[in-house]
């Protein structure tokens, strides 16, 4: 028998790349895990192509997204914004909407109320003038019996300003003597939203920072010495653009205000973030603050928290006394819902002549609008071996939207430069840029990725740069992802045996696209020896147990182990009352196939018989997430990925295709194989849109953005689509009792990097500002003949 007074014990785990030599840890864990998880091959269901549960409902057209939602007496919500980019708002004038036909509420955002002339029919309220600080800040919204009410009357809102210069080009706004955005890094403070940034930094005009290194990693070693010391300097200069989310679902919520409580219905990849922020906002106890996401139609980053769509309607529900929704129209959300930061990196690089790295220098000049985190040195970090790095970042403030975090935040403009950057001291030195990878980069992972996807591209046939005959070139290229395993420990799950037999698992986790729903089924299946289809599960909601935001690749790995331990707490309790009349002890009880059997072979039941035998209708385990394993020596955990890029390469045009990507990923044990490949399609198709078509702009005479759409920003269609081909291969440590990750900062991070260099090998000239639209390939192109060699 185990000893009660021990918390923890002895279990020898998997460890390494399976069919690459697999070998053993041994690590001591709490006795209330379960076993040991087999590699996938041992496996029923987990590690197996599984078909999304819910595919059928979003194909029907029966999910219920936020935007589906309809409650008894709703009303609509129209939001109103500003439309200047700076300005000192005077006053706010809603006496003529109050009184348009179906209008049943008015609210102007509390940092405006109280700081302007706001006159509705009955009051006027006066304080000093605040600031609006982009075009398209949310200002005040309309609640009406109808959309097309809500919008009139939104109409009908007088916003008087007193207009202030302003900027919106990062280059310009770096100037001295350029219009500020903030007067004084006080209110920068108080006002700038946006994720990253640091404390103690100092801010002139415009500029905050430089921040030495950041919050992938410190400065280390002497830079100085390490050039000093290099056989080889390698530099080089790029520019990525501003990329706003773009979801098929905006932001947006259904908020219905009770006196018995808050429910909101939201588009979030964070249920407990919104039903946290909207409890403090209005003093509500966080137990009467419900969220509920369903579906959800797509978020990268942006989509955590309450927002002002949150706020606003929530205000709304409570003056009106009715559910209120509030759902962006695509021109807001490109304008005031976040985007990934721009980039101006000055990349250099130093090396001896065999490859061996001796000092990275990144300096970064980003724009995050009017908030922070424009960071991009994560890549030059943490993905090479080399004993001097430092990372110089400073966020220029424009008069533009606030930037949120975005799918890998900075590593895709990192990668963009440094990887181009190692492939030139490849060229450099005479290495093959796989060979030079494998000298300086010491993730086993990655190093088995190149290997295999090289393999599957076809490397041996790449030829010279710019060597292929007649105006299409083609070119091979590869670029490598770095990303980090981040757990969130709030993640917890409950699992239910009903005496019928049926088991369900209940978590306030969001799915939001990534297949977690389906995930979970099978970890629970797994360990009751059932199918995926056979477990019903409820996620995407706060009167659950808690689930971690999803974000950051961290909700399978944060989840998953939550889930199989509160299943394998309830297949112990229903073990116990089954095992004297199989003759077996508890332990000996094998559940699989849909059968309760003392072992191989032994006496069995099937689950629904079991299930019969039940003393209460249902027995039920609840689970939250343990601390990840670990033998005292691990160094933080990370993904890698890397990834093959073919392109065609039309110079008389300048027109880039991307013919075909070859996808190498690790994600720990992979839960389940068919929804991981359509997370990196989607991190793929991401990463080209982002390399060669989206590009937010703005005027710089009005400060409106002049493409707030999905027609004028150009995002990847079915006809850019490339052939995709994954490879994932299956990472074993030990680190949790599923030991699985996420996929979906990785696949995104490499592809822009990877296209550049492949269509330097088609051309011979390099491009290092994006998007690689076709006016720059000829640009580039013109500049070199006029250079009389490559770039």
């Amino acid at each position: 028998m185990q000893d009660a007074t021990k918390t923890s014990r002895k279990a020898t785990f998997p460890t390494g790349i399976a069919g690459s030599g697999m070998t053993s840890v041994e690590l001591d864990i709490p006795t209330s895990e379960p076993p040991v998880l087999p590699p996938n091959e041992d496996l029923s269901v987990v590690g197996k192509r599984t078909p999304r549960l819910d595919g059928r409902l979003k194909v029907t057209g029966a999910a219920r997204y936020t935007a589906d939602v309809r409650l008894p007496n709703m009303l609509h919500a129209k939001v109103i914004t500003a439309t200047v980019p700076h300005a000192r708002v005077k006053s706010v004038d809603i006496s003529a909407a109050e009184k348009a036909p179906g209008v049943r509420a008015v609210h102007v955002l509390e940092r405006l109320l109280g700081s302007a002339v706001v006159r509705d029919s009955s009051k006027e309220i006066a304080s000093k003038y605040p600031i609006v600080r982009y075009s398209g800040q949310p200002i005040a919204a309309i609640a009406a019996t109808s959309p097309g009410a809500a919008e009139d009357a939104a109409k009908l809102v007088k916003v008087e300003y007193e207009v202030l210069p302003f900027v919106v080009d990062a280059d310009e706004a770096r100037k001295p003597g350029a219009p500020l955005v903030f007067p004084a890094p006080a209110d920068m403070a108080a006002t700038a939203g946006g994720g990253g940034g640091g404390g103690g930094l100092t801010q002139a005009g415009n500029v905050r920072g430089p921040a030495r290194g950041g919050m992938f990693g410190p400065p280390r070693g002497d830079v100085e010495n390490g050039f000093a010391a290099a056989e080889v300097i390698v530099e080089g200069e790029f520019r990525t653009q501003v990329q706003t989310h773009s979801p098929l679902e905006t932001h947006g919520v259904v908020a219905d205000w009770r006196s018995d409580g808050l429910t909101v219905y939201s588009s979030t990849q964070g249920t407990a973030s919104v039903r946290d922020e909207l409890a403090e906002v209005f003093g509500l106890p966080k137990t009467q603050v419900r969220v509920i996401t369903e579906f959800m139609g797509g978020g990268f980053g942006a989509k955590f928290g309450a927002g002002n769509e949150g706020v606003l309607a929530t205000h709304l529900s409570k003056k009106a006394g009715a559910p209120v929704r509030l759902m962006f129209d695509r021109r807001t959300e490109q304008l005031a819902a976040g985007n990934r930061p721009s980039s101006h990196q000055k990349l250099r690089l130093g090396a001896m002549k065999d490859g061996t790295l001796k000092a990275i220098h990144l300096v970064n000049f980003g724009t995050a609008g009017v908030g922070t985190g424009a960071g991009a040195g994560g890549p030059a970090q943490n993905m090479y071996e080399c004993p001097a790095v430092l990372t110089e970042e400073a966020d220029v403030f424009v008069n533009a939207g606030p930037a949120a975090s975005f799918r890998a935040p900075g590593h895709p403009q990192g990668c963009f430069a440094l990887e181009q950057v190692i492939d030139e001291l490849a060229e450099r030195i005479a290495v093959d840029p796989l060979a030079l990878r494998d000298r300086i980069d010491t993730s086993e992972s990655r190093r088995l990725e190149r290997r295999l996807g090289a393999e599957r591209i076809g490397w041996s046939r790449r030829k010279a740069p710019g060597s292929d005959p007649g105006p299409v070139k083609r070119g091979i290229g590869v670029a490598q992802s770095v990303w980090y395993r981040f757990t969130d420990m709030d993640s917890a799950c409950e699992v239910r045996i009903a005496r019928d037999g049926s088991v369900e698992l209940l978590s306030a986790v969001q799915d939001i696209g990534g297949g977690i729903r389906t995930a979970l089924a099978q970890v629970v299946a797994e360990e009751l020896g059932l199918q995926a289809a056979d477990i019903t599960v409820r996620i995407g909601d706060t009167n659950f147990p808690i689930g971690p935001a999803s974000g950051g690749s961290v909700t399978t790995n944060s989840i998953t182990p939550a889930a199989r331990n509160a299943a394998h707490d309830v297949k112990m309790q229903l073990a116990s009352l089954v095992a004297a009349e199989l003759g077996v002890e508890p332990s000996g009880v094998v559940m699989r196939g849909g059968t309760v059997a003392a072992g191989a072979g032994g006496k069995s039941l099937t689950f629904r018989q079991a299930a019969r035998r039940l003393k209460t209708e249902q027995i039920a385990g609840l689970a939250s997430r343990s601390a990840n394993y670990s033998d005292g020596k691990r160094a933080f955990d990370r993904y890698g990925g890397v990834q093959f890029v073919e392109v065609a390469v039309d110079t008389e045009t300048g027109v880039i295709r991307v013919e075909r990507v070859v996808a190498v990923h690790d994600c720990g044990r992979p839960i389940n194989p068919l929804a991981i490949e359509s997370q990196v399609n989607g991190g793929v198709l991401q990463g080209i849109s982002y390399a060669l078509y989206e590009n937010r702009q703005l005027d710089r005479n009005t400060g409106h953005m002049v493409n707030p759409n999905l027609e004028q920003y150009k995002i990847l269609g079915a006809r850019e689509t490339p052939v995709i081909e994954t490879i994932l291969i299956e990472e074993y440590r030990g680190r949790s009792s599923t030991d699985a990750g996420g996929i979906g900062e990785p696949a995104t991070v490499p592809t822009a990097g990877a296209v550049a260099n492949a269509v330097y090998n088609a051309i011979g000239v390099r491009l290092r500002e994006m998007p690689m639209t076709p006016a720059r390939v000829l640009a580039a192109m013109a500049a070199a003949r006029k250079e009389g060699g490559r770039a």
